[in-house]
Order: structure tokens, then sequence, then C-alpha cells
């Protein structure tokens, strides 16, 4: 006997569906979708915008009516495509923002087909309400070691090589797509012709950051770049924000001139587009005056890079560094790790170093008992 009505569950979902089906707008689920979900909309983003004007300012059955046709045909074009290949056993998971109309009109469907489809109850806000629990959850659990180290010390590749070697690692500015900084935007590639990425959405960084905290271990270190709560336009949830200003800190020390050389070869697209990089540094005028931003800029137009990235670190860089450890970490940099180089050899060596717990001792009048 076919299924008159679909089946609900919620959070966390068993594993026991051949496919999740986001019956979204685009544009919603581009914003965050569960993990592994497809987007099959009932309507699209402009149908339902032209759904929603007709029920405020129409009338709630004029709005059905439509609506009701457009879902229809959506539905048809979905069966005689993605859906055309799917056995009798096919077990679809169906969701859409609340668990309404939308993800149920689909999944009615596919009941009558014979297809066993369930559909998560609350929708999308209750994967929302279960990533924000997650996250707040698990950073309590865990047990987090801090990165740090001033600007151009190689944190992020020692954190991706720690991960290599079997250490537990998240990489949180990998995840935002951004470097944390003023200059600190993603690009395409290091060419003259290359554009700016584009970081991904809020939601969509803190589920990336639920999964990643779902794949760690309790029991072993987490390691983690030291950050301020703001990676580009996204914050880090402040459950795990906490967690970082409570952390041991490890303080990777490496000369200035192999911290200049290492930004060079990290930044290669800011010397590709130097406007780009002189009207980023203009922001920093009412920090260090007009003279100071316009050293900067005539060191550009003479190709001067070296000596600008070695000026930007001194004025600015590692000041703001200082002040920033001084209010969120420095009580608990207990430990230094001295690179002097950022070859890959040398990153490679100081990741071992950390995850076999080798390290240099602060001085005694540095150090802080844990």
């Amino acid at each position: 006997m076919i299924a008159r009505s679909p089946e609900y569950v919620t959070f966390p979902l068993p594993k026991t569906y051949s496919e999740i089906i986001d019956v979204r707008s685009p544009s919603e689920f581009q914003e965050d979708r569960i993990p592994g979900a497809v987007n099959l909309p009932v309507l699209d983003d402009d149908e339902r915008a032209w759904v929603g004007t007709l029920y405020r300012k129409d009338s709630p059955f004029a709005a059905r009516k439509v609506g009701a046709a457009l879902v229809s045909r959506n539905i048809a074009r979905h069966l005689e495509t993605h859906l055309s290949d799917r056995d009798k056993d096919y077990k679809p998971l169906i969701y859409c923002w609340r668990g309404g109309q939308r993800s149920n009109s689909l999944a009615m469907v596919l009941l009558q087909i014979g297809w066993q489809a369930t559909v998560v109850r609350g929708g999308y806000k209750t994967y929302r309400n279960h990533v924000r629990d997650r996250v707040a959850e698990l950073s309590g659990r865990l047990q987090f070691q801090i990165l740090c180290g001033l600007t151009g010390s190689g944190k992020t590749r020692i954190l991706q090589r720690l991960a290599a070697v079997g250490a537990q690692a998240i990489d949180l500015e990998g995840l935002a797509n951004h470097r944390g900084s003023l200059l600190g935007q993603e690009w395409s590639a290091p060419s003259s012709t290359s554009e700016p990425e584009v970081q991904p959405s809020q939601k969509w960084f803190e589920s990336e950051v639920w999964q990643a905290l779902e794949r760690c271990e309790p029991g072993r270190p987490v390691w983690l770049e030291s950050e301020s709560n703001r990676i580009g336009q996204l914050h880090v949830p402040a459950p795990l924000w906490q967690q970082m200003k409570n952390a041991q800190c490890v303080e990777v020390q490496v000369p200035v001139a192999s911290r200049v050389r290492f930004l060079l070869d990290e930044y290669p697209h800011l010397v590709e587009h130097p406007e780009f990089l002189k009207a980023r540094l203009r922001q920093l005028r009412e920090r260090h005056g007009t003279r100071k931003v316009q050293e900067w800029c005539e060191a550009i137009d003479r190709g001067q890079f070296s000596e600008l990235v070695c000026d930007l670190l001194e004025s600015h860089y590692d000041p703001t560094y200082q002040r920033s450890m001084a209010h969120a970490y420095y009580p608990r940099v207990t430990w230094q790790l001295s690179v002097p180089d950022l070859t890959a050899a040398e990153i490679d060596c100081a990741a071992t170093r950390l995850q076999s717990g080798e390290r240099d001792v602060l001085a005694p009048e540095l150090a802080v008992s844990s």
C-alpha cells in the first residue's frame, strides 16, 4: 500500500537515506545547506518572489493557485531529469525552510510513486539550531592548542602540515576563504588578470566549522591559528572564540627577513595588482597618517616590494599583533617554537616538532603556569 503522508525526522539525522534534497530556491541553497544536499527547487528565486508578492498584494488564494502550478511544473521537470533513473528502493530525505509546504509538496508526489520519502521536521531552521548547539557543545568539550606568531610566521602552512602528519588541526582561514587581515582577501590566481574571491556566507562558514569540529576526537589536542573574532567579513562562532581565548598558545618565532620572503611568495597577486594594493593601504591613513601611506604607495610605484613589506611589518602588522595578543592570548603563551626559515623543509620540521611535543620553553619571567 502506498503511503499517504511522509515520515518526519529531526537532528541528528539517521544515515539511511539515498539522497538529501533541498527544495528551497537556488539563492537559499547557495547561502547554506545540509551537507551533501542537492538542490531541486520547487520554486526558483523569481517564482518565489512572485508568489510572495501575490500573497501580500492580492490574496493568499491567488498565491496558492499560482504557486501550485509552478510547483507542479518544477516537480515534473525534476522527475524527468534528476530523478528519472532512481529505482524503487530510493529513499530521499527532503527539507525546505521550515518543513512546510515546499518540502511536503515534493514528498507527497514521491510517496505516490512508491518511494520512501521523509521530511526534516522544522526544515533548514532545525538544521541551523543543530549547528549552533553542536558548535557550542563541541567547543566546550575539545582541547584546543593555539598557534600564535607575527604576520608572515607561516602559521597557516605549519597548521596544514600538522594535519598532514596526523595531528588534529582546523584551518579557520581556509574555511573562511580569507587570511584574516586588511590584505587577506584570497585571489583566483596571482596573474594580472585574476580577480579577488568572495567569502562564503556566515551560515556556510559556521556549517564548515561544525563539520570540522565533529571530525575531532576528544582527548587529543586540536590545533588552531590565533585569530581575532573576525576573519574578513565573517565572525568566528562565539563559543569557539571564547574557548580559543582560554587555550594555551605556542608562539612561532621567525626572523623578519624570512617573514618578508615568505610573504612575497604567499601574496604574489598583490604585486600583480599594485593599484588594488595601494587602495587597500590608503584605508590605513587615519591610523598611520597620509605621509606614511604615501611612502608605501611610492615604494609600490618603484617596485620596492621587499622594503614595503618590511616597513608594513614594523609599522603596522607587528604592533597590531602585539596589541591583539596582549588583549586576547598573551597570558597563555607558554611555549615558543623557533623556526629559522620558512622553506618547505623547515615548515615540515616545525610541524613534526609540535606534533611530538618538542618546543622551546619561554623565559621564566614570561611563562605563566596553566
